[in-house]
């Protein structure tokens, strides 16, 4: 990882795809049709359940659940950022992350398969869990760090990684947990909500899929839910898209726009949340009161060597235990720059104390914090200021 990257500065590509087009330029550029005189650079959303179609049903868009010009610009833009240059991969863009993710497991698993999961993953894989083997398919679990999947990885259709976890921000080698399940014969798909395309391109490491909730950092501003698919296999993308049509998971087009409008920001939002998120665990590291401090980008994170190799920006979340919940639940109440919320990759900093759902395996004072586009010496004052407020 280049010291520019670790600095939050602007990393341009080196695969040789775009000569001197770096992140930013791509982010605010990436999707946009050819400029037409006297049109809007990004042209609005379009609201249309169905087009005009005399004819045979031919052409681009027949139907609003399956095609919307307005998607069409995010799925390139999106596509762009997660495979740059490569116009081999699609990109499928979802109502929610959730309806994304499920949309790889369902319209990939059949019944008499197996699937690895994380068991430190995302809250709601646990009911996802579920609903497979509800349908027969065998799950099997085994935590993200040291690359632990592998151990049950013999047999699967398909291995599922999330890397960084969340929320406990363990990360795993993609590229060798990719190499070990192709040579097994399983497909391979990457949550990669907490680092964006601008963290990590799944991809570009064999993945099969890169998966992603654009709710969160991606989009930055709270106000959108979405999820997306991207990937090279014209096979399994049209299972994907299938699967979508199906159940009829699309996202608006209001959404849609409101996301492409903020694709063109997140490399400034990305490199000041993430050299923030690296002061606040810097900061936090000296407080006796903390501990299990983590964020892959602190040198001595048990995840920085693997992360370093593979992650091209490290996130915005950090993670840490107070002692007891109500020292948890009174420091978050102290906090007056950081806002009380359950999603993260946010412009304005929010934290919870994720116990509260029940459905994670961490300590009642466990706090997962994301941090916004607050300067950054006001943050970390602040976090300081209630961390001495909750204290008596």
């Amino acid at each position: 990882m280049s010291d520019s990257a670790t600095s939050g500065q602007n990393v341009a590509d080196t695969d040789g795809s775009h000569p001197g087009v770096g992140d930013g330029t791509r982010a605010v550029r990436a999707g946009l049709p050819e400029p037409v005189k006297h049109e809007p650079t990004l042209p609005g959303p379009v609201f249309a359940a169905h087009f005009h179609l005399p004819g045979e049903p031919i052409g681009p868009y027949t139907y609003g659940r399956d095609e919307n010009p307005t998607w069409t610009h995010l799925e390139r833009a999106i596509g762009e950022l997660e495979a740059p240059g490569q116009d081999d991969v699609e990109t499928l863009v979802f109502a929610s992350g959730m309806a994304a993710i499920s949309s790889v497991l369902f319209s990939q698993l059949r019944t008499g398969d197996a699937v690895v999961l994380p068991d430190d993953g995302y809250q709601a894989l646990p009911l996802v869990r579920a609903q497979l083997e509800a349908y027969g398919i065998e799950v099997r679990t085994a935590p993200t760090a040291e690359d632990a999947q592998l151990d049950v990885l013999d047999g699967a259709r398909l291995l599922w990684i999330e890397t960084p976890s969340n929320p406990g921000l363990d990360v795993c080698d993609v590229r060798r947990l990719a190499e070990a399940a192709h040579a097994r014969g399983a497909l391979v798909a990457v949550d990669n909500t907490l680092a964006t395309p601008l963290g990590q391109r799944p991809l570009d490491l064999g993945a099969d899929f890169s998966v992603a909730s654009g709710t969160k950092q991606l989009t930055g501003h709270g106000d959108v839910l979405l999820g997306y698919v991207a990937g090279r296999d014209a096979g399994a993308m049209a299972a994907v898209r299938r699967w979508r049509k199906i159940v009829g998971a699309i996202p608006g087009p209001m959404e849609a726009w409101l996301a492409h409008r903020s694709i063109a920001t997140l490399q400034l939002r990305a490199d000041r949340q993430n050299a923030t998120a690296l002061k606040v665990a810097e900061a936090l590291r000296a407080r006796p009161e903390i501990s299990g401090l983590r964020y892959p980008g602190l040198p001595d994170d048990p995840s920085h060597k693997i992360a370093s190799q593979q992650m091209r920006r490290f996130g915005c979340v950090v993670s840490f235990t107070l002692p007891t919940r109500e020292r948890a639940d009174r420091f978050l109440d102290a906090l007056r720059l950081v806002e009380g919320a359950t999603s993260f990759g946010g412009v304005r900093s929010t934290a919870e104390r994720r116990g509260r759902w029940g459905g994670d395996a961490v300590p009642e004072g466990f706090i997962r914090l994301s941090v916004g586009a607050e300067d950054p010496e006001d943050l970390v004052s602040d976090l300081l200021r209630a961390l001495e407020e909750s204290a008596g």
